[in-house]
């Protein structure tokens, strides 16, 4: 009798534990599709606990031209998510005691004009540093196809007014992590592709990500698109814009290995990665809720590290919640459609 119960306990835990997962991706396959139609430019999303992974699906077109619906395995920009990469490239260098975090940027670029002000690599990672965003000005459209070298975009942005003292505020800044990638080929002697490739994606077993690249033939890649009173093809950009700021392709497989590689100190030693999800603060004391290459924010009372990214034809999100090890990445092939608002909804579903 002991032995009948005990099998229909098993079983009845069994049963109940198969209807959650599949109430669970119901619920998440909702969410989705409320927003990705089969027809239209679509995105992947996947989703992890505790290290298994709970969700991974496609949703919608990867090429509209050839009729090729989405996989889970395909290839998108990631554009501002490039930010994480580049901090982590920086904390690398200064763990190897090759740079340090509180050095002011004329230690590597000394014609670069301060104004009398003290900008650190920590003002840079931090979106602190006062540093005109070169995105918001109207002149960039004048550079946008152009292959540039880090120096060159650099000094597009050079002598543009400062619009705070370092420090005093909080204002995103594309500007800053172009500095910092530029700073990154100056200490290690490599190019920021060739010391991201190097040092992350090879590490991380990283085998579909890439600095990016209208020449070279990418495996499953996808198509971006935007939306202008119908879908037409994203314009084009080149890479050497977004460059550190913004220029990396990868897949959700992949930035799963990037998140696994962070939590398992795979690069960087804890004191480190700790430094990486500080919530630092202005001059005044008051948290900007930003660390170095995540925003540290909240899903039901507890913090997420997050970033999300936005590029010609691509959005990315990717969330990150530590005491559950909840992770969740969404990706998108149209500028007209972010994973954002998705990504989070999944994240809170996971999150006890």
């Amino acid at each position: 009798m002991k032995s009948i119960l005990k099998s229909f306990i098993v079983l009845f835990i069994m049963t109940c534990s198969g209807l959650s997962a599949q109430n669970l991706e119901t619920k998440i396959d909702s969410l989705i599709t409320s927003k990705f139609k089969p027809e239209n430019p679509g995105a992947v999303f996947l989703a992890v606990k505790k290290g298994k992974v709970v969700y991974r699906k496609a949703f919608g077109m990867a090429d509209l031209e050839m009729n090729i619906k989405m996989k889970p395995e395909f290839v998108f920009e990631i554009g501002s998510m490039t930010k994480q990469f580049t901090a982590v490239s920086v904390l690398m260098l200064a763990e190897q005691g090759k740079l340090k975090l509180d050095d002011e940027i004329t230690k590597f670029i000394p014609d670069y004009p301060t104004n009398g002000n003290v900008i650190t690599l920590h003002h840079l990672l931090t979106h602190t540093s006062e540093i005109k965003d070169f995105t918001s000005m109207k002149s960039i459209k004048d550079i946008a196809r152009q292959d540039l070298s880090p120096k060159e975009l650099v000094d597009f942005f050079k002598n543009e007014p400062i619009d705070f003292k370092p420090g005093e505020q909080y204002k995103y800044c594309n500007s800053g992590y172009v500095l910092l990638g530029y700073i990154i080929e100056i200490v290690s002697g490599k190019t920021y592709e060739e010391f991201i490739t190097q040092n992350i994606f090879k590490k991380a077993g990283m085998e579909n990500s890439y600095y990016a690249s209208h020449d070279k033939i990418i495996k499953n890649r996808v198509s971006g698109y935007r939306d202008k009173n119908g879908y037409i093809n994203a314009n084009y950009i080149s890479f050497s814009i977004p460059y550190a700021s913004g220029s990396i392709m990868s897949n959700v497989d992949d930035l799963l290995k990037w998140q696994n590689a962070i939590n398992t100190n795979i690069l960087l030693n804890p004191v480190y990665t700790e430094k990486a999800f500080t919530n630092y603060k202005l001059n005044n004391g008051t948290n900007i809720d930003y660390g170095y290459g995540w925003h540290l924010e909240k899903v039901k009372n507890k913090i997420i590290r997050e970033h999300g990214g936005s590029i010609f034809g691509f959005k990315s999100m990717g969330v990150y919640e530590p005491t559950e090890q909840v992770y969740v990445v969404g990706l998108s092939n149209c500028e007209c459609n972010s994973p954002t608002s998705i990504t989070k909804d999944i994240a809170a579903l996971l999150i006890d």
